[in-house]
């Protein structure tokens, strides 16, 4: 590998350092009902976007909430010793992608058969420093 490549890639490496982010794969909610919580939060502070999800009576929201505490105790992993308050951290993505269908079949009248899918989806936060944009 050469200099300029390896100084590249602990440049990137040391950016990735402020990014934590956390999976949820094959939850039971639609997406459609998900991506509203999503853009609720999408940018947010990350305190703030913690109150609103937990004063949100929508089902979704807590799901979200909990994926949101997983990603931040994932940053806390990662930068051992740093404070959350000092690095101003941000809600910087979330994506939510359908996941897989269950298929079900529900009688109907004169011998027909509608069929129902149930719906899931995958979700993805990402948690970011603000601090490290202003640079």
């Amino acid at each position: 590998m050469g200099a300029r490549k390896r100084i590249k890639a602990d440049k990137m490496k040391e950016a990735r350092k402020n990014i934590a982010f956390a999976k949820l794969n094959n939850c039971p909610t639609s997406p459609r009902k998900m991506r509203l919580i999503a853009d609720l939060i999408r940018g947010m502070e990350v305190e703030k976007a913690l109150s609103e999800l937990k004063h949100n009576p929508k089902e979704a929201s807590n799901r979200m909430e909990k994926l949101l505490l997983s990603a931040l105790a994932n940053w806390e992993s990662k930068n051992e010793g740093k404070n959350m308050d000092e690095h101003n951290l941000y809600v910087s993505e979330v994506k939510v992608d359908g996941g897989r269908m269950l298929k079900r079949i529900q009688p109907a009248p004169q011998g027909r058969a509608h069929r129902i899918r149930k719906r899931s989806n995958h979700v993805t936060l990402v948690v970011d420093s603000r601090d490290q944009e202003t640079k």
